[in-house]
């Protein structure tokens, strides 16, 4: 089973997407400034804590019994001042929660905020994009980066950018209070701490890349399982269910690799920093126990360094964790940002030329096209529609009937040549107003999760019960629909089944509503039975009445009826005429429809 593969890409641009990041959200910087200023507020306040704690201590310490002249005497406690620092430390601590708590309320709804505009530009960006951007790129990868990638950035903006803001206040403003109290002990911590802080960058320098491989592999895992999804009937039909799995277990295992090593090495982090931390308490207590009995420091400035001492590591962590999920984010973030700096379509706001009042005249002038420039699919191809006309396009695969089509729409634009539709230039007339133009019943269908009604009204303004029930009339669905429970109301989902003939006439009455002077018909009928057939080429009949049609064609006794049969072959038109002419001619036409029936 062939897939498109997603090419790995190069380590992450680390600060080029940040600062991607950062003008992306520019209107949320002030309220994010504001956040993490708050953060560092009620951060600073719980630095202040232990230091309070000391004097509460050294309080309490005049109280325990000294030697006086070889006489134990008992000191005498200030209750006053005791309670007097316990009001203030809860008042610290207290409104240290209250502000953690506000920033915390603030900071989630603009990081969901900005998830919501990022999810928005992409799915906006998905209608900008050429029809050829999604012949080379995985549907799933690019829904991987619409829900994956953009929750990465959110969690990242949440949580990462807080917590680092919080662990370096912490840290900066422990070490202050440390060196204030005692630069001593201060030196004995932090020197047991510059090994952590050193194997910390190493393990983050390490686990960069397999952040990258980790959301490129999540890409196109996602890409690999919407492809099982969507074609899971013909894995069965192919017996291809071993090499389906194969597929799977190969980009499972890579995902598996390298998610497992990112995860490792950013797992190492909270273990390591705890060994450092439980190893500065040791030195702490050893150098504090001798400090304090040469009378260099009181009993509660080693109490405070107790404290001061986990709250020094303890930021290490969570600066680690937030690299890691700034890592993660700027991996998330430069797919983010690559999709959406895709080349689109190009804009043609200046285009002030409008189809109006279509009769449906449509001229091909010496039209070229090819998906790769080097390798034409159509040449130099010329033709006239006349309004109302029947234009049958038939040929082998690969002739180049779908490319006219797509050419037609303008899902691409003709290497040379021109189209015109009325005497005028489509290059003159917006895509949007161009496609206004037409009416469309593909050989897939398309239905949608919502009741029939919507269906067959998609995207159409006033259209009434009346009208909706006579195209359904016309479409030979009228009396199907009413054998529902619901009728018109009835919801299709994966629950409600219909055949393929029944989605191909909802998709009829669909281009009835629209009312459109050009019809494109591409191969309507031909995954159905003969009697479905006949009920769907009956309303495609009654469709096309008095519009000019575009039918290409499968199965060539569908179109006998039609006013010129254009017979590609090769990207050129090799014959042209109607259904008689084209017989008694004896040539390509001949050979294409009495092969047909010696394979029936």
């Amino acid at each position: 089973m062939s897939r498109r593969k997603i090419p790995n890409q190069k380590p992450t641009k680390f600060k080029e997407t940040w600062v991607q990041l950062i003008k992306y959200i520019h209107k949320y910087i002030p309220v994010i400034i504001l956040t993490l200023i708050a953060s560092m507020i009620g951060t600073t306040l719980q630095v202040i804590g232990p230091d309070k704690l000391k004097d509460m201590t050294n309080e309490i310490a005049k109280g325990l019994p000294a030697l006086v002249e070889g006489v134990p005497v008992l000191g005498v406690i200030d209750k006053e001042a005791v309670t007097r620092i316990a009001f203030v430390l809860i008042a610290f601590y207290g409104l240290s929660f209250i502000i953690n708590f506000v920033q915390s309320f603030v900071m989630s709804g603009i990081t969901q905020k900005i998830s919501k505009k990022m999810r928005t530009d992409i799915n906006d960006k998905i209608n900008r994009l050429p029809i050829k951007y999604f012949d080379s790129v995985s549907y799933g990868d690019v829904l991987s980066r619409i829900t994956n990638d953009v929750d990465t950035i959110g969690q990242t903006m949440n949580q990462s950018i807080t917590s680092l803001v919080t662990a370096t206040t912490m840290f900066l403003g422990t070490l202050a209070m440390m060196i204030y109290n005692s630069w001593i002990l201060a030196l004995v911590a932090v020197l047991s701490t510059l090994i952590g802080f050193a194997l910390m960058f190493f393990i983050i320098s390490k686990s960069q890349k397999y952040f990258v491989l980790q959301q490129e592999s999540l890409g196109e895992l996602n890409g690999h399982i919407e492809e099982l999804y969507s074609g899971h009937n013909v894995i069965k039909a192919y017996n291809a269910g071993k090499e389906t799995k194969e597929v799977f277990s190969r980009i499972n295992g890579e995902l598996r690799n390298n998610a497992w090593k990112s995860q490792f090495l950013s797992g190492l982090m909270m273990p390591l920093m705890q060994f450092i931390g439980n190893f500065g308490y040791v030195t702490v207590s050893i150098t504090g126990a001798a400090l304090a009995m040469r009378g260099d420091i009181s009993f509660g400035v080693i109490v405070a360094f107790m404290t001061y001492i986990r709250l020094f590591t303890q930021p290490l962590s969570q600066i680690a964790q937030a690299a890691n999920g700034l890592q993660s984010a700027a991996a998330a973030g430069e797919r983010v940002f690559e999709f959406l700096g895709e080349k689109e379509e190009p804009s043609q706001d200046h285009l002030k030329e409008r189809l109006n009042n279509v009769q449906g005249n449509v001229e091909f002038k010496n039209v070229t096209f090819g998906y790769n420039p080097e390798k034409p699919v159509i040449t130099d191809f010329s033709d006239t529609v006349q309004k109302g006309e029947k234009v049958a396009i038939v040929g082998p695969t690969g002739a180049g009937k779908t490319t006219l089509v797509n050419l037609l729409m303008r899902f691409y634009d003709v290497d040379q040549g021109d189209i015109l539709i009325d005497g005028v230039s489509t290059h003159d007339v917006p895509r949007n107003d161009v496609r206004k133009q037409f009416s469309m019943v593909l050989q897939d269908t398309w239905i949608f999760e919502g009741s029939i009604k919507e269906n067959i009204i998609y995207n159409q303004k006033g259209i009434t019960d009346e009208e909706i029930i006579e195209a359904c009339k016309m479409a030979n669905l009228d009396h199907f629909i009413n054998t529902l429970p619901d009728g018109y109301d009835t919801i299709l989902d994966d629950k409600e089944g219909l055949s393929e003939g029944q989605k191909q006439l909802i998709t009829i009455a669909r281009a009835i509503i629209q009312n459109a002077p050009i019809l494109i018909l591409d191969e309507a009928t031909s995954s159905v039975d003969t009697r479905t057939e006949r009920l769907i080429q009956d309303a495609m009949d009654k469709l096309s009445s008095g519009r000019t049609s575009f039918v290409i064609a499968h199965r060539l006794s569908t179109i006998k009826n039609a006013d010129k049969i254009l017979v590609m072959n090769h990207g050129e038109i090799v014959e042209k005429g109607t259904h008689d002419q084209l017989l008694a001619l004896g040539g390509f036409y001949s050979e294409l429809y009495n092969a047909q029936f010696e394979q029936a």
